[in-house]
């Protein structure tokens, strides 16, 4: 790719899905060693617990959905997908770590409409325009308020911008 010369390092970095950081590294080595300097780098970090067949295998037995795995509800949760890869290959994983399993497999989070099953629209809508309006609270109805716990206002009350001796004080 270096050698070519035709693409930036951020269209290779986007290409390979690393950091552009990471193939500057590269190509600098590159400069300086070759392909020897490339090849003598080995992989960065544990090795994965799960085979690329295991993952295959996890992949296939979630798209069965967790009811065919003996789960009372339709949803998969952390927990549920590590309990199914623990028996689909045997390797444990902590219900954290999941979800980056589940991200290399294009797995996207989604949640359930949180609606219940015993939902009643039309009670609802009933609800919402007879039932509502007597009970939502309108702006006309709240009077001048006061920031005292101990002093309630009242519509005699001067605004505290009013022009003129303060009360209770005789005139200086």
């Amino acid at each position: 790719m270096f050698a070519a010369g035709r693409e930036t390092q951020g269209t290779i970095a986007r290409r390979l899905g690393v950091s552009r950081q990471s193939v500057m590294r590269w190509y600098r080595a590159w400069r300086a060693g070759g392909h020897e300097a490339l090849r003598a780098a080995g992989r960065a970090g544990r090795k994965p617990r799960l085979a690329p067949a295991q993952l295959a295998r996890v992949d296939t037995a979630l798209r069965e959905g967790p009811r065919a795995h003996g789960f009372s509800t339709g949803l998969w949760t952390l927990p549920r997908v590590a309990l199914v890869i623990k028996r689909v290959t045997g390797v444990k994983y902590h219900p954290g770590h999941v979800w980056r399993l589940l991200g290399a497999l294009d797995w996207a989070l989604q949640r359930p409409a949180k609606r219940a099953k015993e939902r009643n629209e039309t009670a609802i809508r009933h609800w919402v325009t007879t039932r509502w309006p007597a009970v939502k609270k309108t702006l006309g109805a709240a009077g001048p308020g006061s920031s005292s716990r101990t002093r309630a206002a009242s519509r005699s009350d001067r605004p505290s911008a009013a022009r003129g001796p303060r009360a209770g004080r005789p005139p200086s």
